[in-house]
Protein backbone atom coordinates (compact mmCIF):
# COMPACT_ATOMS: atom_id res chain seq x y z
CA UNK A 1 0.00 0.00 0.00
CA UNK A 2 2.85 2.18 -0.34
CA UNK A 3 1.51 3.95 -3.34
CA UNK A 4 -1.59 5.16 -1.22
CA UNK A 5 -1.35 8.25 1.01
CA UNK A 6 -0.47 8.35 4.94
CA UNK A 7 -4.32 8.44 6.09
CA UNK A 8 -4.93 5.52 3.90
CA UNK A 9 -2.52 3.41 5.45
CA UNK A 10 -3.13 4.28 8.74
CA UNK A 11 -6.99 3.28 8.05
CA UNK A 12 -6.28 0.03 5.64
CA UNK A 13 -2.42 -0.52 6.01
CA UNK A 14 -1.49 -4.17 7.07
CA UNK A 15 -4.32 -6.15 6.62
CA UNK A 16 -6.41 -6.40 3.54
CA UNK A 17 -9.55 -9.21 4.27
CA UNK A 18 -10.49 -12.04 1.00
CA UNK A 19 -13.83 -13.31 0.27
CA UNK A 20 -15.92 -13.50 2.96
CA UNK A 21 -12.88 -12.60 5.94
CA UNK A 22 -13.86 -10.40 9.20
CA UNK A 23 -13.22 -6.66 8.00
CA UNK A 24 -11.62 -5.81 10.96
CA UNK A 25 -8.44 -7.48 12.28
CA UNK A 26 -9.17 -10.36 13.96
CA UNK A 27 -7.99 -10.51 17.46
CA UNK A 28 -6.22 -13.87 17.81
CA UNK A 29 -6.64 -14.84 21.31
CA UNK A 30 -4.79 -17.89 21.56
CA UNK A 31 -1.19 -19.22 23.00
CA UNK A 32 -0.69 -22.16 20.49
CA UNK A 33 -1.80 -23.09 17.06
CA UNK A 34 -2.76 -26.63 15.88
CA UNK A 35 -0.68 -28.70 13.06
CA UNK A 36 -1.26 -31.78 11.51
CA UNK A 37 2.14 -33.08 11.67
CA UNK A 38 5.36 -32.97 13.50
CA UNK A 39 6.97 -32.31 10.25
CA UNK A 40 4.69 -29.13 9.34
CA UNK A 41 5.90 -27.23 13.09
CA UNK A 42 9.39 -28.49 12.46
CA UNK A 43 9.41 -26.47 9.14
CA UNK A 44 8.63 -23.19 11.56
CA UNK A 45 11.03 -23.81 14.38
CA UNK A 46 13.36 -24.29 11.38
CA UNK A 47 13.02 -20.74 9.92
CA UNK A 48 12.06 -22.73 6.61
CA UNK A 49 8.17 -21.49 7.02
CA UNK A 50 5.79 -18.68 8.10
CA UNK A 51 3.52 -19.59 10.14
CA UNK A 52 2.54 -19.57 14.37
CA UNK A 53 3.51 -22.11 16.71
CA UNK A 54 3.46 -20.07 20.06
CA UNK A 55 2.16 -16.36 20.72
CA UNK A 56 5.50 -15.63 22.75
CA UNK A 57 6.95 -14.77 19.80
CA UNK A 58 4.57 -14.14 16.80
CA UNK A 59 0.36 -13.95 16.69
CA UNK A 60 -1.69 -12.73 13.81
CA UNK A 61 -3.08 -9.99 15.37
CA UNK A 62 0.58 -8.42 16.16
CA UNK A 63 1.75 -9.30 13.03
CA UNK A 64 -1.25 -7.40 10.76
CA UNK A 65 -0.76 -4.40 13.45
CA UNK A 66 3.33 -4.44 12.94
CA UNK A 67 2.68 -4.96 9.34
CA UNK A 68 0.66 -1.13 9.01
CA UNK A 69 3.57 0.64 10.93
CA UNK A 70 5.97 -1.28 8.99
CA UNK A 71 3.75 0.94 5.71
CA UNK A 72 3.50 4.04 7.43
CA UNK A 73 7.47 4.21 8.31
CA UNK A 74 8.46 3.25 4.78
CA UNK A 75 10.10 0.12 6.26
CA UNK A 76 10.51 -3.59 4.78
CA UNK A 77 9.70 -5.24 8.04
CA UNK A 78 8.19 -4.66 11.77
CA UNK A 79 7.49 -6.31 15.12
CA UNK A 80 5.08 -5.67 18.08
CA UNK A 81 6.44 -5.67 21.73
CA UNK A 82 5.00 -5.36 24.87
CA UNK A 83 6.28 -1.24 25.85
CA UNK A 84 8.35 1.35 24.06
CA UNK A 85 10.92 0.47 26.34
CA UNK A 86 11.23 -3.33 25.19
CA UNK A 87 11.23 -1.62 21.83
CA UNK A 88 14.17 -0.07 21.78
CA UNK A 89 15.76 -2.61 24.28
CA UNK A 90 15.29 -5.07 21.69
CA UNK A 91 16.77 -2.99 19.16
CA UNK A 92 19.55 -2.14 20.61
CA UNK A 93 20.53 -5.77 21.83
CA UNK A 94 19.69 -7.38 18.78
CA UNK A 95 23.31 -5.97 17.50
CA UNK A 96 25.02 -5.03 20.58
CA UNK A 97 27.01 -7.85 22.93
CA UNK A 98 29.21 -7.83 25.60
CA UNK A 99 32.17 -5.71 24.62
CA UNK A 100 29.80 -3.61 22.54
CA UNK A 101 29.63 0.56 22.57
CA UNK A 102 26.84 2.65 21.40
CA UNK A 103 26.68 6.40 20.99
CA UNK A 104 23.37 8.42 22.07
CA UNK A 105 22.09 11.31 22.44
CA UNK A 106 22.00 13.00 25.95
CA UNK A 107 18.80 14.37 25.61
CA UNK A 108 16.60 10.93 25.17
CA UNK A 109 14.00 10.16 27.72
CA UNK A 110 15.03 9.44 31.26
CA UNK A 111 13.74 5.79 30.83
CA UNK A 112 15.76 4.97 27.76
CA UNK A 113 18.81 6.54 29.64
CA UNK A 114 18.95 4.58 32.19
CA UNK A 115 18.44 1.54 30.35
CA UNK A 116 21.75 2.31 28.42
CA UNK A 117 23.75 3.94 30.58
CA UNK A 118 22.99 1.58 33.89
CA UNK A 119 20.91 -1.78 32.64
CA UNK A 120 22.88 -2.44 29.77
CA UNK A 121 26.04 -1.45 30.97
CA UNK A 122 25.79 -4.57 33.42
CA UNK A 123 25.91 -6.39 30.25
CA UNK A 124 28.97 -4.76 29.04
CA UNK A 125 27.42 -2.26 26.70
CA UNK A 126 29.23 1.20 26.99
CA UNK A 127 27.51 3.91 25.85
CA UNK A 128 29.27 7.65 25.01
CA UNK A 129 26.48 10.17 24.96
CA UNK A 130 26.55 13.45 22.88
CA UNK A 131 24.73 16.56 22.72
CA UNK A 132 22.28 16.50 20.15
CA UNK A 133 23.75 19.90 19.08
CA UNK A 134 26.97 18.11 18.50
CA UNK A 135 28.51 19.20 15.32
CA UNK A 136 29.64 16.37 12.99
CA UNK A 137 33.23 16.04 14.12
CA UNK A 138 32.13 16.15 17.69
CA UNK A 139 29.69 13.34 16.79
CA UNK A 140 32.47 11.63 14.94
CA UNK A 141 35.07 11.54 18.15
CA UNK A 142 32.54 10.12 20.11
CA UNK A 143 32.84 6.55 17.79
CA UNK A 144 35.18 3.53 18.70
CA UNK A 145 36.65 0.80 17.47
CA UNK A 146 33.57 -1.33 18.87
CA UNK A 147 30.72 1.61 18.35
CA UNK A 148 27.72 -1.40 16.99
CA UNK A 149 24.85 1.65 17.10
CA UNK A 150 23.98 5.55 17.60
CA UNK A 151 20.40 6.05 19.07
CA UNK A 152 18.48 9.33 19.23
CA UNK A 153 14.68 10.67 19.44
CA UNK A 154 13.20 12.83 16.62
CA UNK A 155 12.13 14.69 19.15
CA UNK A 156 13.19 14.27 22.44
CA UNK A 157 10.72 13.58 25.83
CA UNK A 158 10.61 15.97 27.38
CA UNK A 159 13.69 18.19 26.14
CA UNK A 160 11.63 18.55 22.96
CA UNK A 161 15.55 18.93 21.13
CA UNK A 162 14.84 17.89 17.49
CA UNK A 163 17.48 15.53 16.08
CA UNK A 164 19.50 16.08 13.17
CA UNK A 165 18.46 12.76 11.34
CA UNK A 166 20.58 13.38 7.91
CA UNK A 167 23.43 14.32 9.66
CA UNK A 168 23.26 11.55 12.80
CA UNK A 169 23.06 9.28 10.14
CA UNK A 170 25.49 10.13 7.76
CA UNK A 171 28.15 10.05 10.46
CA UNK A 172 26.81 6.42 11.78
CA UNK A 173 27.26 5.53 7.91
CA UNK A 174 30.29 6.41 7.98
CA UNK A 175 31.62 4.73 10.32
CA UNK A 176 29.69 1.71 9.65
CA UNK A 177 27.09 1.27 11.79
CA UNK A 178 23.12 2.14 12.13
CA UNK A 179 20.97 4.94 13.10
CA UNK A 180 18.48 3.79 15.10
CA UNK A 181 15.53 6.64 16.06
CA UNK A 182 12.91 6.94 18.37
CA UNK A 183 9.92 7.74 16.48
CA UNK A 184 6.89 8.33 19.27
CA UNK A 185 6.36 11.49 19.68
CA UNK A 186 5.75 12.85 15.71
CA UNK A 187 4.78 9.41 14.50
CA UNK A 188 5.08 8.51 10.70
CA UNK A 189 2.31 10.96 10.38
CA UNK A 190 4.75 14.34 11.22
CA UNK A 191 8.15 12.73 10.40
CA UNK A 192 9.21 9.32 8.44
CA UNK A 193 13.24 9.01 10.08
CA UNK A 194 13.88 6.43 7.33
CA UNK A 195 13.37 9.01 4.43
CA UNK A 196 16.21 10.81 6.32
CA UNK A 197 18.49 8.22 6.46
CA UNK A 198 17.51 6.15 9.59
CA UNK A 199 17.66 2.25 9.71
CA UNK A 200 15.91 1.19 12.07
CA UNK A 201 12.77 3.29 14.20
CA UNK A 202 11.27 2.61 17.28
CA UNK A 203 8.07 3.82 19.02
CA UNK A 204 6.59 3.76 22.11
CA UNK A 205 3.23 2.63 20.47
CA UNK A 206 1.67 3.68 23.90
CA UNK A 207 1.12 7.28 22.83
CA UNK A 208 0.02 8.92 20.29
CA UNK A 209 -0.59 5.81 17.87
CA UNK A 210 -2.79 4.37 20.69
CA UNK A 211 -3.82 7.57 21.26
CA UNK A 212 -6.72 6.99 24.37
CA UNK A 213 -4.04 5.57 27.20
CA UNK A 214 -5.47 2.06 26.73
CA UNK A 215 -2.70 -0.26 26.27
CA UNK A 216 0.85 -0.65 26.98
CA UNK A 217 3.24 -1.44 23.77
CA UNK A 218 6.22 -0.66 21.16
CA UNK A 219 7.03 -1.38 18.13
CA UNK A 220 10.15 -1.92 15.73
CA UNK A 221 11.05 -0.98 12.25
CA UNK A 222 13.67 -2.15 10.09
CA UNK A 223 13.90 0.16 6.80
CA UNK A 224 15.87 -2.99 5.19
CA UNK A 225 18.29 -1.17 3.79
CA UNK A 226 21.60 -1.34 5.98
CA UNK A 227 24.08 -4.00 4.69
CA UNK A 228 24.85 -6.44 7.21
CA UNK A 229 27.39 -8.36 5.20
CA UNK A 230 29.33 -5.58 4.44
CA UNK A 231 29.82 -5.18 7.97
CA UNK A 232 29.88 -8.62 8.52
CA UNK A 233 33.00 -8.06 11.37
CA UNK A 234 30.54 -6.08 13.28
CA UNK A 235 27.72 -8.11 13.40
CA UNK A 236 28.21 -11.45 13.76
CA UNK A 237 25.07 -12.21 15.15
CA UNK A 238 23.71 -11.39 11.60
CA UNK A 239 26.17 -12.40 9.64
CA UNK A 240 27.47 -16.16 10.95
CA UNK A 241 25.54 -19.36 11.67
CA UNK A 242 23.03 -18.86 14.56
CA UNK A 243 23.57 -22.59 16.51
CA UNK A 244 20.51 -22.00 17.87
CA UNK A 245 18.60 -22.24 14.91
CA UNK A 246 20.08 -25.31 13.00
CA UNK A 247 22.98 -22.73 11.71
CA UNK A 248 20.96 -20.19 9.91
CA UNK A 249 22.67 -17.27 8.59
CA UNK A 250 20.42 -14.10 8.93
CA UNK A 251 21.70 -12.16 6.52
CA UNK A 252 22.10 -14.69 3.95
CA UNK A 253 18.77 -16.36 4.17
CA UNK A 254 16.48 -13.21 4.95
CA UNK A 255 18.83 -10.33 3.41
CA UNK A 256 18.69 -7.08 4.25
CA UNK A 257 15.03 -6.59 4.36
CA UNK A 258 13.95 -9.45 6.67
CA UNK A 259 17.33 -10.23 8.70
CA UNK A 260 17.10 -7.68 11.56
CA UNK A 261 13.61 -8.09 12.46
CA UNK A 262 13.64 -12.30 11.79
CA UNK A 263 16.79 -12.21 14.11
CA UNK A 264 15.30 -10.15 16.57
CA UNK A 265 11.67 -12.07 17.16
CA UNK A 266 13.16 -15.36 16.71
CA UNK A 267 16.02 -14.74 19.57
CA UNK A 268 15.30 -12.02 21.73
CA UNK A 269 11.40 -12.56 21.75
CA UNK A 270 12.47 -16.19 21.77
CA UNK A 271 14.21 -15.82 25.34
CA UNK A 272 12.64 -12.55 26.84
CA UNK A 273 8.97 -12.66 25.85
CA UNK A 274 8.09 -9.17 25.50
CA UNK A 275 5.65 -9.99 23.62
CA UNK A 276 2.35 -7.63 23.05
CA UNK A 277 -1.02 -9.17 24.05
CA UNK A 278 -3.45 -9.44 20.89
CA UNK A 279 -5.99 -7.58 22.80
CA UNK A 280 -3.85 -4.30 22.90
CA UNK A 281 -2.50 -4.91 19.35
CA UNK A 282 -6.04 -5.28 18.80
CA UNK A 283 -6.24 -1.70 20.35
CA UNK A 284 -3.41 -0.12 18.98
CA UNK A 285 -5.24 -0.75 15.48
CA UNK A 286 -7.80 1.30 16.55
CA UNK A 287 -5.90 4.31 17.64
CA UNK A 288 -3.93 3.97 14.19
CA UNK A 289 -7.68 3.90 12.22
CA UNK A 290 -7.40 7.48 13.64
CA UNK A 291 -3.56 9.02 13.88
CA UNK A 292 -3.92 11.39 10.91
CA UNK A 293 -6.95 13.03 12.39
CA UNK A 294 -5.37 13.35 15.54
CA UNK A 295 -1.78 14.41 15.01
CA UNK A 296 -2.99 17.67 13.07
CA UNK A 297 -5.32 18.70 16.39
CA UNK A 298 -2.66 17.89 19.41
CA UNK A 299 0.25 19.95 17.16
CA UNK A 300 -2.87 22.77 16.62
CA UNK A 301 -3.20 22.84 20.62
CA UNK A 302 0.32 22.64 21.35
CA UNK A 303 1.17 25.71 19.06
CA UNK A 304 -1.44 27.39 21.10
CA UNK A 305 -0.43 26.63 24.68
CA UNK A 306 3.12 27.05 23.81
CA UNK A 307 2.55 30.89 22.22
CA UNK A 308 0.27 31.14 25.32
CA UNK A 309 3.28 30.50 27.69
CA UNK A 310 5.79 32.83 26.05
CA UNK A 311 3.66 35.01 26.89
CA UNK A 312 3.40 34.95 30.88
CA UNK A 313 5.93 36.63 33.00
CA UNK A 314 5.88 33.86 35.39
CA UNK A 315 7.03 31.72 32.71
CA UNK A 316 10.69 31.80 31.88
CA UNK A 317 11.87 29.42 28.99
CA UNK A 318 9.44 27.32 26.83
CA UNK A 319 10.39 24.61 24.83
CA UNK A 320 8.75 23.92 21.89
CA UNK A 321 9.82 23.29 18.03
CA UNK A 322 7.06 25.57 16.75
CA UNK A 323 7.95 28.38 17.97
CA UNK A 324 9.85 30.27 16.14
CA UNK A 325 12.48 31.61 18.11
CA UNK A 326 12.98 27.84 19.80
CA UNK A 327 16.45 26.88 18.80
CA UNK A 328 14.95 23.68 17.42
CA UNK A 329 12.65 25.64 15.30
CA UNK A 330 15.11 25.31 11.88
CA UNK A 331 15.30 21.56 11.85
CA UNK A 332 11.60 21.40 12.50
CA UNK A 333 10.87 23.44 9.60
CA UNK A 334 13.13 20.81 7.81
CA UNK A 335 11.99 17.14 9.47
CA UNK A 336 8.58 18.07 10.54
CA UNK A 337 6.62 20.93 8.28
CA UNK A 338 3.62 19.89 9.54
CA UNK A 339 4.16 20.06 12.76
CA UNK A 340 5.67 17.92 15.73
CA UNK A 341 3.78 16.78 18.63
CA UNK A 342 1.39 18.55 21.04
CA UNK A 343 3.84 18.08 24.08
CA UNK A 344 5.29 21.60 25.44
CA UNK A 345 7.65 21.70 27.93
CA UNK A 346 7.86 24.78 30.11
CA UNK A 347 10.00 26.04 33.19
CA UNK A 348 8.33 28.06 36.20
CA UNK A 349 10.27 31.30 37.37
CA UNK A 350 10.66 29.47 41.49
CA UNK A 351 12.00 26.30 39.94
CA UNK A 352 11.12 23.08 41.58
CA UNK A 353 8.85 24.59 44.09
CA UNK A 354 6.45 26.65 41.68
CA UNK A 355 6.20 23.79 39.14
CA UNK A 356 4.59 21.43 42.14
CA UNK A 357 2.09 24.37 43.39
CA UNK A 358 1.40 25.37 39.54
CA UNK A 359 0.12 21.55 38.99
CA UNK A 360 -1.60 21.96 42.28
CA UNK A 361 -3.75 24.61 41.05
CA UNK A 362 -5.04 22.65 37.73
CA UNK A 363 -8.06 21.68 37.14
CA UNK A 364 -8.72 20.38 33.42
CA UNK A 365 -4.99 19.23 32.88
CA UNK A 366 -4.32 16.16 35.12
CA UNK A 367 -0.83 15.19 36.60
CA UNK A 368 -0.30 11.69 35.24
CA UNK A 369 2.91 9.69 34.30
CA UNK A 370 1.92 9.46 30.87
CA UNK A 371 1.92 12.11 27.69
CA UNK A 372 0.41 11.95 23.95
CA UNK A 373 -3.39 10.97 24.29
CA UNK A 374 -6.63 12.43 23.73
CA UNK A 375 -6.54 13.85 27.30
CA UNK A 376 -4.17 16.41 28.61
CA UNK A 377 -1.89 15.49 31.14
CA UNK A 378 1.16 17.18 32.91
CA UNK A 379 4.00 16.48 35.27
CA UNK A 380 7.57 17.47 36.40
CA UNK A 381 10.16 15.01 34.93
CA UNK A 382 12.66 15.55 37.87
CA UNK A 383 10.12 14.29 40.27
CA UNK A 384 8.56 11.19 37.85
CA UNK A 385 9.66 10.23 34.79
CA UNK A 386 13.33 11.60 35.27
CA UNK A 387 14.06 11.31 39.09
CA UNK A 388 16.39 8.63 38.63
CA UNK A 389 19.14 11.13 37.13
CA UNK A 390 21.64 13.07 39.02
CA UNK A 391 20.66 17.39 38.67
CA UNK A 392 23.58 17.10 36.63
CA UNK A 393 22.60 14.33 34.25
CA UNK A 394 19.30 16.25 34.13
CA UNK A 395 21.20 19.44 32.92
CA UNK A 396 22.91 17.53 30.33
CA UNK A 397 19.62 15.96 29.21
CA UNK A 398 18.04 19.81 28.99
CA UNK A 399 15.81 19.50 31.72
CA UNK A 400 15.92 22.17 35.25
CA UNK A 401 14.62 21.01 37.95
CA UNK A 402 11.56 22.93 37.60
CA UNK A 403 10.64 21.87 33.86
CA UNK A 404 6.77 20.97 33.68
CA UNK A 405 5.72 18.57 30.41
CA UNK A 406 2.44 19.46 29.45
CA UNK A 407 0.99 17.03 27.02
CA UNK A 408 -1.98 18.87 25.32
CA UNK A 409 -4.26 16.46 24.23
CA UNK A 410 -7.62 16.91 22.02
CA UNK A 411 -9.91 18.89 24.51
CA UNK A 412 -11.01 22.54 22.95
CA UNK A 413 -7.35 24.90 23.40
CA UNK A 414 -9.00 27.84 24.69
CA UNK A 415 -10.41 25.83 27.51
CA UNK A 416 -6.31 24.23 27.92
CA UNK A 417 -5.26 27.82 27.90
CA UNK A 418 -8.01 28.73 30.72
CA UNK A 419 -6.78 26.28 32.68
CA UNK A 420 -3.17 27.27 32.25
CA UNK A 421 -3.67 30.85 33.13
CA UNK A 422 -5.57 30.04 36.07
CA UNK A 423 -2.99 28.03 38.08
CA UNK A 424 -0.81 30.52 37.03
CA UNK A 425 -2.83 33.40 38.28
CA UNK A 426 -3.06 31.62 41.84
Amino acid sequence: MNEFSTGTRCVQGGYRPGNGEPRQIPIVQSTTFKYDTSEDMGKLFDLEASGYFYTRLQNPTNDHVAAKIAELEGGTAAMLTSSGQAANFFALFNICENGSHIVASSSIYGGTFNLISVTMAKMGIDVTFVSPDASSEELSAAFKDNTRAVFGETIANPALTVLDIEKFAQTAHEHGVPLIVDNTFPTPVNCRPIEWGADIVTHSTTKYMDGHGAAVGGAIVDSGRFDWMAHNNKYPGLTTPDESYHGIIYAEKFGKEGAFITKCTSQLMRDFGCIQSPQNAFLLNLGLESLHVRMPKHVENGQAVAEFLQKQDKVLKVNYPGLKDDPYHTLSEKYLPNGGCGVVSFELKGGRGAAESFMKKLKLIAIETHVADARSCCLNPATSTHRQLSDEQLAAAGIPAGLIRISCGLEDKDDLIRDIENALRS
